[in-house]
């Protein structure tokens, strides 16, 4: 015996003329083509620019462009200098930056108590995320370069980008951990356990996942700004003679090469060094795709 019960459904009644007999509206029909007519011409003009830079970029690439510096007197051109001082601005953005961004987030999420302070706080970060980069990279060459004394150096650039950068960490933290379940903080709780080491062993390994794709968002953001390095950074494209000395010395990265190529028309080596960024980006993309689902089904098997 079982408890179901069988609705009859009558071709005459209601449910049955909206199941059976639905018919589709024309205006259904038109956002339906509406829909997948933006979602076409979306894909269209990335693979129209993707196309573009790679069809006029790629035959400009070679091997002596990816392992050599400018040099006038042997009259090469290479990328190997930016290569180095992007990956060196990358790293010491993301040391500074990350800490304090998860750190915030934490502190947000889970001591925080709501209230003016917590509103103004989560206020100030948004803000921050719609402030143009140029005007940070003002900031960063008054504040670091001439105030602290920097001058133009991966140094100031790097603590420049830190601030760029730091909302994002922050926010994207702050909702990977909004996804982890109350009952995983009053179970933990429930058992004896501090709350510090509730968050570092049960929250932070459930946020993994949206906490680094955050970071590999940042890492993107990075790699592609170029206004703000433009005024803290400098242009130098020479490879560290010093490791440790070369953070306070001038480094173009990628982009600022870019820039200059474009401003003295030189548009082959401009579009090579394009192709060069749209590669790095997609394998940021990637690599943010793969640990994110990494981490998730690291996280569901425990």
């Amino acid at each position: 015996m079982t408890n179901d019960m069988v609705i009859p459904v009558h071709n005459h009644s209601a449910v049955a003329r909206s199941i059976y007999n639905r018919k589709n509206r024309i205006s259904d029909s038109v956002l339906m083509v509406l829909i997948y007519l933006c979602a076409s011409i979306s894909i269209l003009v990335l693979i129209g620019i993707m196309g573009y830079v790679f069809v006029r970029g790629i035959p400009e690439i070679s091997l002596e462009f990816l392992t050599t510096v400018p040099s006038t007197i042997k009259g090469t051109f290479g990328i190997l200098g930016n290569v180095v001082n992007t990956l060196y601005v990358v790293i010491i953005t993301l040391l500074i930056a990350t800490p304090f961004g998860i750190g915030a987030a934490i502190y947000l999420n889970e001591y925080a108590k709501g209230g003016k302070v917590v509103r103004m706080i989560e206020f100030t970060t948004e803000t921050l995320s719609g402030i143009p980069s140029i005007i940070f990279g003002l900031f960063g060459y008054v504040f670091f370069g001439i105030t602290l004394g920097l001058g133009y150096s991966i140094l100031t650039g790097a603590l420049t980008l830190s601030i760029m950068v730091l909302p994002l960490i922050t926010r994207t933290t702050q909702e990977a951990l909004k996804t982890v379940p109350e009952s995983y903080r009053s179970g933990a709780l429930g058992i004896g356990a501090t709350k510090w080491y509730m968050i570092r062993t049960i929250l932070l390994p459930s946020a993994m996942p949206g906490i680094v794709t955050g970071i590999i968002l940042a890492i993107g953001r990075i790699v592609g700004e170029s206004a703000a390095l433009l005024f803290t950074a400098g242009s130098g494209y020479l490879l560290p003679k010093d490791f440790f000395g070369k953070i306070f010395e001038s480094g173009g990265t990628l982009t600022i090469q870019l820039y200059l190529c474009m401003q003295k028309a030189k548009y082959g080596q401009a579009f090579a060094i394009a192709v060069v960024l749209l590669v790095i980006v997609l394998a940021i993309n990637g690599l943010a795709k793969f640990l994110s689902h990494k981490f998730n089904t690291e996280v569901k098997e425990s």
